[in-house]
């Protein structure tokens, strides 16, 4: 069993909310409040559980006990009975002595379809008497829906002394494009930190792993990343804090990284890398351009070094710059430059390289200093049949 950071158990749970004998409920305790940090989707059609959390992490953002997540429904779009019955999962948490305001709910599943209230109690039970007993693994595996494999990313640090851990979980294989995706995340870490630092520390980490992926370009009602500090390893100086942010990075890019290698009918990553751009909003429009074009998507699966796909998809992003200054380079290769295609048997020399898991392209603009970097999917067939099939 993975070892969880000082001050945390977990709990986890079959409850028939999708399919039966299948984890779908799984429940984070911290022994003692922990400090408290999120960042949630900017979909205008918040999920209920969204809501809440929002507002119990505004209110309290240094007293959460737990989190509780549910796959199977997203609880989104269900109105004022959608709010009160994830109020009412909350209130089953009493038997471990936690109060409603001490919780933060996620779900994640079909959108539009009411919580079965039925079926939460004994569930609940049930993730409660297995505190301490559920491997981190097994938490992940109850928040999945499409995806293939539970993603778990920890990470440890020696600072001042101290020996720091950090553990996260994440759900997400499609319906992915943050700004905040069908996707979930929760940080776990036993440092004691400042809640106004531990939610900056987030949300520049999130910036920088779950912000900066795509599989499908669809950014969902349900989307959050929770960050629980429970402080059971004592406090640390301001000197120990670069360090301590750098561990929290790590763990969110594990993380993302795995999401995007379990896209649905996914079969590679896409390393989509910008350079040069007059400013980073320009580096993001030409990234995300490339990443979410189904034209170079498919391609990439097809094993086609097509760059005409990608330089079209540079040239409409939006951003600012001159043509004959682009270099776009694929798998190492330079096949653009100067406005003009590099001669070559690109089929032939690219052959092994878009064979492998990872793909890079880099892309040079020549018109600033700024750059980014963003993880992409190629598009498959099955991508169609996962998603034509998903309520089905």
């Amino acid at each position: 069993m993975t070892e969880l950071p000082q001050g945390f158990r977990l709990g986890a749970a079959a409850c028939g909310f999708r399919r039966p004998d299948r984890l779908d409920l799984a429940v984070v305790v911290a022994d003692a409040p922990a400090v408290a940090a999120g960042v949630f989707t900017t979909n205008r059609f918040q999920a209920a559980p969204v809501c809440i959390a929002r507002e119990h992490l505004a209110a309290n953002p240094q007293g959460i006990r737990a989190i509780l997540v549910n796959s199977g429904q997203a609880n989104a779009c269900t109105g004022e009975e959608g709010l009160r019955r994830c109020r009412a999962t909350l209130d089953l948490l009493a038997a471990a002595g936690i109060a409603p305001h001490e919780v933060l709910p996620a779900s994640t599943g079909v959108i539009g379809e009411q919580l079965p209230l039925e079926r939460w109690p004994a569930g609940v039970a049930m993730a409660l008497e297995r505190l301490g007993q559920v491997p981190l693994v097994d938490a992940a595996r109850a928040i999945m829906t499409t995806d293939t494999f539970p993603k778990v990313a920890t990470a440890g640090i020696t600072v001042e002394g101290r020996s720091i851990r950090l553990a996260g979980m994440a759900k997400g294989a499609g319906m992915i494009c943050p700004q905040m995706a069908t996707m979930l995340g929760f940080i776990l870490c036993d440092a004691q930190v400042e809640p106004a630092w531990w939610q900056a520390a987030l949300r520049r980490a999130v910036d920088a792993s779950f912000n900066a992926i795509t599989v499908d370009g669809d950014t969902s009602t349900n989307d959050c990343v929770l960050a629980l500090a429970s402080g059971a390893s004592g406090p640390l100086s301001e000197r120990a804090l670069p360090e301590l942010e750098a561990a929290l990075l790590d763990v969110c890019q594990e993380l993302a990284f795995q999401i995007v290698q379990d896209a649905e009918g996914g079969t590679k990553v896409l390393r989509i890398r910008v350079f040069g751009a007059a400013d980073p909003a320009d580096a993001q429009r030409v990234a995300r351009a490339v990443g979410n074009s189904p034209l170079v998507k498919t391609a990439l699966y097809g094993r086609d070094p097509n760059w005409g796909r990608i330089v079209a998809a540079v040239g409409r992003s939006g951003a600012q710059f001159e043509a004959h200054r682009v270099r776009v380079d694929l798998a190492g290769h330079t096949v653009f430059a100067a406005g003009l295609p590099v001669p070559a048997d690109w089929d032939g020399l690219l052959a092994s390289a878009l064979r492998r898991d990872e793909v890079t392209i880099d892309i040079h603009l020549g018109a600033g200093e700024a750059g980014c970097e963003l993880l992409a999917s190629d598009l498959t067939e099955e991508y169609i049949r996962i998603n034509a099939r998903y309520r089905t």
